[in-house]
């Protein structure tokens, strides 16, 4: 009897060790798969995130170089979204600001710190609230016609940069001084710009060359995205900071 009650011990306890052992043995099977999932979606989460496009300032294709002004701008669409203009990452005029009207925007900024200066719209077609052309007499006792645009543009200063678009009509009211004077800024466009067209500008007061930034498309009833209007124009690009 003492011997088959040994017997029992001894498979009792083989039959406990060898259930511990699958158990352990099974338990760290899923540990190590849990561990490996683990590390996996961990792999997995890097990737995506090294893999997501960078965010340059104003959401611009590429960063800009050292020394240098990002920016992006559009033109207004049709007679029913405005323009919008931002430079290093400050959205300077948008309808979302409520700072864009009629004609032809525009907004200043220093062209050393890129800090903004001014915004501002001039309406070339019913020549309110923004242009207001009034009929004054010169030194010469001559009628002329002067615009507070024109008075706007004879009054930035060098080193300024320029940033322009056109919503609704920017041409109506834009005489030969006014072009003469955006053409000043860099522009080669504007001498073109007619009713209706859609037109996007940098440039800046003295400037000594015709600035790369600009982009014009001409109204044409054949190819007009609207009716009675062109598509949106956008632009983007590094404007180089002004040295001493």
């Amino acid at each position: 009897m003492r011997v088959a009650g040994a017997a029992k011990l001894v498979v009792a306890v083989a039959v406990f060790l060898l259930t511990f052992y699958v158990i352990s043995q099974v338990f760290e099977i899923k540990m190590d798969a849990s561990l490996g999932n683990l590390f996996a979606r961990s792999a997995l989460d890097t990737a995506a995130r090294s893999t997501k496009p960078p965010r340059y300032k104003c959401g611009i294709s590429k960063a800009c170089p050292e020394k240098h002004f990002a920016f992006k701008m559009a033109s207004g669409a049709a007679n029913v979204v405005g323009p919008k203009i931002c430079l290093e990452d400050n959205v300077l005029m948008s309808g979302v600001k409520n700072n864009v009207g009629r004609g032809i925007n525009v907004a200043l900024a220093n062209g050393k710190t890129g800090e903004v200066l001014d915004t501002k719209y001039f309406d070339m077609w019913g020549g309110a609230p923004g242009i207001s052309i009034r009929k004054t007499q010169d030194k010469s006792g001559m009628g002329n016609y002067v615009a507070p645009f024109i008075e706007f543009l004879k009054a930035i200063q060098d080193g300024t940069i320029v940033l322009m678009g056109t919503y609704d009509d920017g041409a109506t009211k834009l005489n030969d001084e006014a072009r003469r004077l955006i053409a000043d800024l860099g522009s080669t466009s504007i001498t073109n710009l007619g009713f209706r067209d859609n037109w996007v500008f940098c440039g800046g007061k003295g400037i000594k060359t015709k600035s790369p930034f600009e982009q014009h498309i001409k109204n044409n009833k054949d190819t007009n995205k609207y009716e009675g209007w062109p598509e949106v124009v956008e632009m983007e690009g590094c404007i180089p900071q002004k040295q001493d």
